[in-house]
């Protein structure tokens, strides 16, 4: 520990992203990337971009994206708060209205790994719910607390697992509990299931977290936003100016706005990852997996007869990287992003390769 270092820093557990290494024919499935790029218009978008205004400053509330996004999913653009990554905004919504003196933030003890240590840098306490045996989130877990706590959290589809929660259950969570914030991380919502942004109009404490890293395959230019009642917006906003008034640079305004314009190819995209993924969920229960019901664009699976560590030890010395998680009731599995056809075959020949040489 540095004597620098404020006192809090030295008990901080950050949050470990998945390896991005540099390795020649290198098959990256660990980090849930889109396999089929960006719209051909937000490249454009950027390309058009990069000229003599960015020497000016962005838009600090970045109009032009609320807008989109307000129009695609039939809000209005006061609803939406757009930050430099939905990592970024998750950390806006922690400090605004998570921060209840003697409130505990309810989770699930199996979901996105970086709430925890949010709840670490902002001091929140945390009550974990732990997720059923078939590692589903139980509605009825969050209904009747027997305190009101500082909020509750839950990712959907969830993370690592990939499962999804309906409408109706997350309503009746909302629901249950009217005086505080339920906040929705649909990171990979666009891949099977459903959005609780229709369920503002009754629920109006929900909040919904997106992110252009995964449907929309602009990881690299990092955007993410929010989605709330005007109230709720309001005190995201009065975080974010006075932590950073311009969180989106001119380019990833430019490539966000393109990428909700163009939905055709939107759709096209998702759809072909959906497929493959419910190909690769069949290849892999050919090899033995047991594969969880993915509605994301990664699948959640163990075999029976072979380590998930060794497994992706094997993996990755042949060039492929999965995420695996030394976690309690998630360490025998393995979190493998979906990518092209050609992608999961060389995914799948190498596993059977790996498990008949140690069976």
């Amino acid at each position: 520990m540095s004597r620098f270092w404020s006192q809090h820093v030295a008990g901080l557990a950050p949050y470990v992203p998945g390896e991005q290494p540099k390795i020649n024919n290198l098959l990256k499935l660990n980090t849930n990337e889109h396999p089929y790029g960006p719209s051909p218009r937000a490249l454009e978008a950027i390309r058009a971009g990069a000229d003599e205004a960015l020497r000016l400053y962005p838009d600090p509330e970045s109009t032009a994206l609320r807008n989109a996004v307000a129009q695609f999913y039939g809000v209005e653009a006061k609803q939406v708060l757009p930050g430099n990554g939905s990592d970024e905004v998750l950390a806006h919504v922690f400090n605004a209205l998570f921060r209840h003196p003697g409130k505990a933030l309810v989770m699930p003890d199996i979901t996105y790994s970086f709430y925890k240590t949010y709840c670490k840098l902002y001091d929140i306490p945390v009550k974990l719910v732990p997720l059923a045996d078939d590692f589903t989130i139980r509605a009825e877990d969050y209904i009747g607390l027997p305190e009101i706590p500082a909020g509750i959290i839950f990712a959907n589809p969830n993370a690592p697992t990939g499962l999804a929660l309906e409408l109706r259950d997350i309503e009746r969570i909302a629901a249950a509990n009217p005086d505080v914030a339920v906040v929705v991380d649909e990171a990979y919502v666009d891949f099977g299931a459903e959005t609780a942004i229709a369920l503002m109009g009754s629920c109006p404490n929900i909040v919904v977290i997106h992110t252009l890293s995964k449907s929309r395959a602009l990881a690299g230019m990092r955007v993410g936003y929010a989605v709330a009642s005007p109230e709720i917006i309001e005190g995201l906003i009065r975080v974010k100016d006075s932590f950073n008034s311009y969180p989106l640079d001119r380019l990833a305004i430019a490539a966000a706005v393109a990428s909700f314009e163009d939905r055709e190819y939107f759709v096209s995209s998702t759809r072909k990852v959906i497929e493959a993924r419910e190909t690769l969920t069949k290849q892999l229960k050919t090899l033995g997996f047991e594969v969880l019901p993915s509605k994301s664009n990664f699948v959640f699976a163990r075999h029976p007869a072979h380590g998930a560590a060794e497994l992706a030890a094997g993996l990755r010395s042949q060039g492929i990287l999965v995420r695996h998680f030394n976690a309690p009731r998630i360490s025998e599995f393995l979190r493998i992003t979906v990518g092209t056809p050609e992608d999961c075959t060389r995914l799948c020949n190498t596993l059977s390769e790996l498990t008949e040489k140690t069976s």
